[in-house]
């Protein structure tokens, strides 16, 4: 059999085989969108047609396949259950058709095997994967789970215990892992996969291989007594349970499809798993977190193209050797690039290599780096007290304090002790970039670069295009930060960026509820259910509550009609009584330190009783009232900011607050949260709240949105 499609394949081999080859025209990998899945229907119609001795699946790129094609997704979701579970069913057919087959089939795995390649990969009888593989179901990471038979398969293949914790986890599992549970049955080195797959193949023809056994055992009810049953999907059903939270319901469901499906056959299993997955697709989680992953597709796009014109970075600087430059020094050395870390006191550079080290020490720990890897990342990171090696380096961060004067100071000094044409970058909050370049000589080789804290861990960095900025430094600072593996976000210069700017509104919310007696604990509590990693009150503590006072200064003096306020706020009341947060032990809550892990939070009747006195009203608000006044000044200054040009898209505004606030991801971003609520609803909800000042006043651009009944999004 000879077909030649778009995505797929086929040439007849020697032996009477033949050889089905994913390769899509025009694309980088192979995916399943809809034109491979038709092709592959066709393909599989002919082979059930005239069968040959035996099938070899391979890749013409240097992937298998990763997954279906994600931007098609959304599509799709906009069906009704009954027509997505039929959808399903129909390609499950395809699937169906491939291990029903009167012969042998080897799938050669050479490289991201991951989501509905997998799945088809699990419907051949026999699996060779390359030591380069790494094969997984990571549809939970996006609010589903596997749709084309993954949990049946995975299940009767490797044990339910084996499938529920590779589709609840939706990790990447390298050929060695997935040779221990059985999900591929052998691995070789990339040279000899061909071979090897084919030598398998061969086997299974002349019944060395006993693939019809094999075929019957996947077609067949799990072999587990209803006792067993029980024990495996209940306990793991409380605990995916409990780990998930309800807003992850994809885990759970997952494992529901599974028990569900457990006693019946292949056939029957997978119209659970179809039915199932189409209830879970329509719920708002997935539409949230697919749309994250499609902004976050965009946002790298945008950021490649940002990036052009940029100036290679082959050795970079830091100033600042505490925490938060030990953590840059980090990232730069472990991603390759070769940093210095300079600083005025040879304590602060112990503190920092300290803090690379440690970071180091738990990558080796984790089993995610050998010491030898340790050893040469540190090699990488070179602690100075002068500007004696600075001739050499390409790119320095400054992230010394926040303080606009002394920043001035050091950025004058570097750049006199750089070489020339050297690009600089401040890792400031909320300064701006256009007065930090004031100091210098080269405006135009100056931009801003704002990690968040802690860094390993923060995935966003904000690049701030000054007044003076060069493209070529934004496409630098930009190129340097993809480097670093973050995503970079490209804002225009105001106090607090982007960011900041936002948060600061939500800031204001709280203390207004303060004001009005309602207690901080409901408020953290509220926000945690909606969806917070941390309420505002623990939020502070965490950031520090002088740093969010300090802050709080400079977007009052920056938006002094809606930041500004009258008399002392309840955070400089707590900053007055010494009360940092976790950083000297006080704040809203008090933190007790442990042997172990984090401090413990505790209550304290001081905070009680200080904002007691604060407060000049009794709380009259509902949970759903909190949410609303804490989350629409945030929402409007995000209008703002697309309003003045800070940011271009609605979609940088969503990942940005994910990747750097911690945005409920379930939600999709702020912009997909307002979307789903309506900005006629958001626009009432303005005009309900408009007593509490200028923060909740409507921007035009809701106001339009309204009466157009559109979403940011364009929806």
């Amino acid at each position: 059999m000879k077909y030649e499609g778009q995505a797929i394949q086929t040439v007849p081999l020697d032996g009477g085989f033949v050889e089905l080859r994913f390769d899509l025209k025009g694309d980088s990998v192979n995916k399943f969108n809809a034109l491979t899945l038709g092709e592959l229907k066709e393909v599989v119609e002919g082979l059930k047609t005239s069968p040959p001795k035996g099938l070899l699946v391979t890749s013409g790129k240097d992937v298998f396949i990763v997954g279906a094609d994600v931007t098609e997704f959304l599509t799709h979701f906009k069906r009704t259950e009954e027509e997505l579970t039929a959808w399903l069913l129909a390609a499950d057919a395809v699937f169906n058709g491939i291990e029903d087959l009167d012969c042998p089939s080897v799938v050669a795995l050479n490289g991201f095997c991951l989501g509905g390649g997998f799945e088809l990969a699990l419907s051949a009888h026999f699996r060779a994967a390359s030591t380069a593989a790494k094969v997984g179901l990571p549809e939970t990471k996006l609010g589903i789970f596997p749709g084309w038979g993954g949990t049946v398969r995975l299940s009767r293949m490797c044990g339910a215990d084996n499938a529920i914790e590779w589709i609840a986890t939706g990790e990447q599992y390298p050929a060695a892992e997935a040779l221990k549970i059985g999900a591929v049955d052998a691995v070789c080195e990339p040279e000899k996969l061909r071979e090897v797959a084919l030598r398998m193949l061969q086997d299974a023809a002349d019944g060395k291989l006993d693939w019809k056994t094999r075929r019957d055992e996947k077609k067949a009810p799990l072999p587990l007594n209803k006792v067993e049953a029980g024990m495996v999907f209940e306990g793991a059903k409380a605990f995916v349970g409990g780990k998930a939270g309800p807003n992850y319901p994809s885990p759970v469901a997952a494992i529901e499809a599974m028990q569900k499906g457990a006693g019946l056959s292949r056939d029957e299993a997978l119209k659970i798993e179809a039915a199932t997955f189409a209830r879970i697709a329509k719920t708002p989680t997935a539409h949230g977190l697919v749309s994250v992953f499609l902004g976050d597709q965009l946002v790298k796009k945008l950021g490649r193209k940002a990036s052009k014109g940029a100036k290679p970075v082959e050795r970079a600087a830091v100033l600042g050797a505490g925490i938060m430059g030990g953590g840059i020094a980090y990232q730069s050395a472990s991603k390759g690039t070769p940093i210095l870390m300079k600083d005025i006191a040879p304590k602060a550079l112990q503190l920092g290599m300290g803090e690379a080290a440690k970071l180091l020490e738990k990558q080796v720990e984790r089993g995610k780096m050998t010491a030898g890897k340790m050893a040469q990342v540190l090699a990488g990171i070179t602690p100075t007290l002068s500007y004696g090696d600075f001739k050499a380096v390409d790119f320095v961060v400054e992230a010394v304090v926040e303080n606009e004067k002394v920043k001035k100071s050091v950025l004058a000094d570097v750049e006199a002790n750089a070489k020339e044409g050297a690009i600089l970058a401040s890792n400031t909050s909320t300064i701006s970039i256009t007065r930090l370049a004031e100091a210098l000589k080269f405006p135009e080789n100056f931009c801003g670069m704002h990690f968040f804290n802690p860094v390993p861990r923060m995935p966003l960095v904000e690049v701030i295009r000054g007044a003076k900025s060069s493209p070529e430094t934004i496409a630098t600072a930009v190129a340097y930060a993809t480097a670093m593996g973050k995503t970079p976000i490209v804002v225009n210069d105001c106090a607090g960026f982007l960011v900041n700017r936002v948060l600061f509104p939500y800031f204001s919310g709280f203390e207004a509820l303060l004001l009005d007696g309602v207690d901080y604990k409901r408020v953290d509590k509220v926000m945690e259910k909606w969806g917070w990693p941390m309420g505002p009150a623990l939020l502070l503590d965490v950031v520090g509550i002088d740093t969010g006072v300090h802050a709080d200064e400079v977007m009052a003096a920056a938006f002094p009609d809606r930041m500004s306020h009258e008399g002392e706020s309840a955070i400089e009341k707590m900053v007055a009584a010494q009360r940092f947060g976790q950083k000297n032990g006080k704040g809203f809550y008090t933190w007790e330190p442990q042997k172990k892990g984090p401090p413990k939070k505790n209550v304290d009747p001081f905070t009680e009783e200080l904002l007691k006195a604060h407060a000049k009203g009794t709380p009259e608000v509902t949970d759903a009232g909190i949410v609303e006044r804490m989350m629409l000044p945030m929402l409007l200054e995000c209008s703002r900011c697309l309003e003045d040009g800070i940011v271009e898209t609605p979609t940088e505004v969503d990942l940005a607050l994910v990747y750097g606030l911690g945005f409920p991801p379930f939600r999709g971003g702020i912009f997909r949260w307002a979307d789903a609520a309506g900005a006629p609803a958001l626009l009432a909800a303005a005009e309900k709240n408009a007593r509490l000042g200028a923060l909740y006043a409507p921007t035009k651009q809701l106001s339009d949105l309204a009466a157009a009944g559109r979403g940011f999004h364009g929806e």
